[in-house]
């Protein structure tokens, strides 16, 4: 049974406990009222009860993600973290340095709440991502005992760009394919739209591309660096977003054909990069550069303009739509786990599910003679 003293203004309370058979009393004091001391006290009797051991040291949430970060995702791409230290700016604006055992969820869906009243559900989706599983490693570590994150409601006042807005269906990227094929002699930054089209590569993934790279022999492509394009990246070469986009993948023969055609014909560059740019502040093709080539060509082919990311997506849709495996897709991609691609994807993958219920009862209908 606790027992609750008064301290001054203040009470404290003392919980009997022993730690190998040595009597080893959990005290904690600067509780208002005697009541709010009880309560607390009855707390940590809960977790003794349940084998758990109290933290009853503050350990404040902006330092604690802050130290979490540092310690668990250190092989992540310069733009994830970034994505990282935005989330705790968010973290330190709103909670600034309140103890993880404070926060409650009340809190907590206030927090996703004032977020979300400026910014795109994709965004707050993400922040809260980041929190989330760093709550999950304080409770690993017995700081807390309940997830204050579990079951908060995503709330955003942000439209997100839909899904359908970010790719080319099927016509649309035949028709590109062979308008950028009719125009690689006209400037380099055609074969960059083809490569982005045909493989599936992020931005950074395909202006990092060397000679080297390309193995004409095999008709495959290894992708495992980066080059920095903007403010926001490690100058020159860098590394990948995370482990699985280290990742060799297969051509087809007639782009290979092009770049080897191209190469022959190409001044080569201090770097080896493919898509070297003197004129540019980076040394390559800038993605604005590479954006304005690609709204132009999709414009005068009268098709909505994507950007040169959404190549990524229109590729991806083409396999799927094609009825490529969504596993060997996930791996194609570089994405850390196939989670990531059903999120992405679910439109197309919807689309696709109609078309295979209908010829499923197409199966059995065919079957009876």
């Amino acid at each position: 049974m606790a027992s609750i003293q008064k301290r001054g203004k203040t009470y404290q309370f003392t919980v009997s406990h022993m730690v190998n058979g040595k009597s080893k009393p959990i005290r904690k004091g600067g509780f208002r009222t005697k009541k709010e001391a009880q309560i607390a006290a009855a707390e940590i009797e809960s977790q003794l009860s349940k084998g758990l051991l109290p933290h009853l040291t503050p350990v404040p949430i902006d330092d604690y993600f802050d130290k979490w970060v540092r310690l668990y995702k250190t092989n992540i791409s310069v733009t994830t973290r970034k994505h990282y230290e935005y989330t705790y700016k968010a973290i330190k604006e709103y909670f600034g340095s309140k103890p993880l055992q404070e926060i409650t969820r009340h809190d907590y869906q206030m927090f996703i709440n004032q977020f979300g009243s400026s910014r795109s559900k994709e965004t707050v989706e993400k922040v809260n991502t980041h929190i989330r599983a760093c709550v999950k490693d304080a409770m690993d570590e017995q700081i807390i005992h309940r997830d204050f994150t579990r079951n908060a409601v995503i709330t955003y006042t942000v439209p997100a760009k839909k899904s359908e807005e970010k790719h080319l269906n099927y016509e649309e990227s035949q028709l590109l394919l062979n308008e950028v094929w009719k125009r690689l002699d006209q400037g380099l930054g055609y074969s960059l739209i083809l490569l982005g089209l045909t493989s599936g590569m992020r931005f950074g993934e395909l202006v990092g591309l060397t000679r080297s790279d390309f193995d004409f022999t095999k008709n495959t492509i290894r992708i495992n660096k980066t080059w920095g394009y903007a403010n926001r990246h490690t100058e020159g070469f860098g590394s990948t977003k995370n482990t699985q986009s280290n990742r060799t993948i297969k051509m087809d023969g007639k782009t290979m054909g092009h770049f080897k055609k191209l190469f022959k014909s190409m001044p080569t560059n201090i770097h080896k990069l493919v898509f070297y740019s003197p004129a540019s502040k980076y040394k390559v093709i800038s993605n604005s550069n590479a954006n304005k080539l690609l709204k132009k060509v999709l414009t005068d082919l009268k098709i909505d303009p994507i950007t040169m990311h959404g190549l990524r997506h229109t590729h991806a849709s083409v396999l799927l739509y094609e009825n490529v495996s969504i596993h060997y897709i996930s791996e194609r991609l570089g994405h850390g786990d196939i989670d990531t691609t059903l999120r992405e994807y679910t439109h197309v993958i919807k689309e696709l599910r109609e078309k295979d219920e209908q010829e499923t009862v197409n199966i059995f209908e065919k079957m009876i003679v």
